[in-house]
């Protein structure tokens, strides 16, 4: 999925970030935006992962939403 269409369905997929992701805040959720970026970055935040760690979540989070 690329990142304009993350922006456009962010409403609709944010909910289910939350619940993969409990440790996300509302601020958290709010401030990402659909950004692709952000949301690694708050999760390598969040939870101490390491980059690729993160990015491999996020990639394979939104490729099973497309599916």
């Amino acid at each position: 999925m690329n990142e304009d269409i993350l922006k456009g369905k962010w409403e609709q997929i944010k909910g289910q970030v939350r619940q993969k992701w409990g440790e996300l805040t509302d601020d958290d959720v709010d401030r990402i935006a659909g950004k692709r970026q952000e949301l690694v970055g708050v999760i390598q935040e969040r939870y101490g992962r390491a980059q690729e760690e993160a990015e491999k979540e996020v990639d394979e989070f939104l490729t099973a939403y497309t599916e």
